[in-house]
């Protein structure tokens, strides 16, 4: 054997591993999944799982609730992570160094304890309610906004840690050698710092996206009765109304909003080597 097909053997021996995984954990349940969300009940092709979640206002709602969760998060956890991860990046204080170290704790504590002690903080009689008084208390328990609140909180260590690597690969000689040049703070960031940070950029987002779009501890605790997230519903729908089709057709369109999203995120990386190359 060559060792050009020794080299192949071992390639595809390494890849495959992953390749099964893959296959076994993704590709099996959304083909299972598509294929119960085109059957009803008596287990004949239908479209009426989709016609159901297309044209009932209950679950149009829940779209546009979902969707507008997950916009507004997104937004807000890239602007605070990034903004986060210039301070670490080019200050030398001791508050940076102490950030550095502490900013990354909360992937270490479990969902469920988190939203149990967000609850407690920010409920009608919860700790902040007693410092400013209940009366001017904002609703945020069982509210959009403690929802939104907690997905910033659980998704900015991880959106920084991302988007600070980026920032740490970019090299000293070209922030200097653009302030030499009387580059001014936000010349260095539009020309330098943002364009050598897009990609892991669009990075964060689409992990951002697909996690936020999909959540379901969060949503069930804090989040109102009714709209609801899709992951909620999808959730109700299986396991409380026993709609196993209207719920596999939830997780499909929950599937292709990812997906679009990804082939976004492959599009513009796709767009942006080509621009390189030419």
């Amino acid at each position: 054997m060559s060792r050009l097909l020794k080299g192949k053997v071992l390639g595809i021996g390494l890849v495959m591993p992953s390749f099964l995984t893959l296959l076994v954990l993704v590709a099996y349940p959304v083909m299972m999944s598509v294929r119960t969300s085109l059957q009803n009940r008596a287990g004949e092709w239908s479209w009426d799982n989709y016609r159901y979640i297309f044209t009932e206002p209950l679950i149009s709602q829940n779209i546009r609730h979902t969707m507008f969760v997950t916009i507004i998060s997104c937004f807000f956890v890239l602007i605070i992570a990034y903004g986060i991860a210039l301070y670490l990046r080019f200050s030398t204080r001791f508050f940076s160094k102490l950030i550095n170290k502490l900013y990354l704790i909360p992937m270490f504590i479990p969902g469920v304890i988190a939203v149990y002690g967000f609850i407690n903080f920010y409920r009608n009689n919860g700790w902040v309610a007693r410092l400013i008084g209940t009366d001017n208390m904002l609703p945020i328990i069982y509210h959009v906004r403690g929802l939104i609140m907690i997905n910033v909180w659980f998704n900015i260590p991880f959106t920084t840690m991302l988007l600070l690597s980026a920032l740490q690969g970019i090299p000293n000689s070209i922030i200097e050698g653009a302030r030499d040049v009387g580059a001014t703070k936000w010349q260095l960031f539009i020309r330098f710092i943002l364009p050598l940070s897009y990609k892991t950029m669009l990075v964060a987002i689409t992990f951002l996206f697909m996690g936020i779009i999909g959540s379901f501890t969060a949503p069930f605790l804090i989040d109102r009765n009714a709209p609801q997230m899709l992951g909620v519903s999808m959730q109700q729908h299986f396991s409380v109304f026993n709609e196993i089709g209207q719920s596999s057709s939830l997780a499909v369109f929950m599937f292709l909003l990812s997906s679009a999203v990804g082939c976004f995120y492959i599009w513009s990386n796709m767009k942006h080597s080509k621009k390189e190359l030419s």
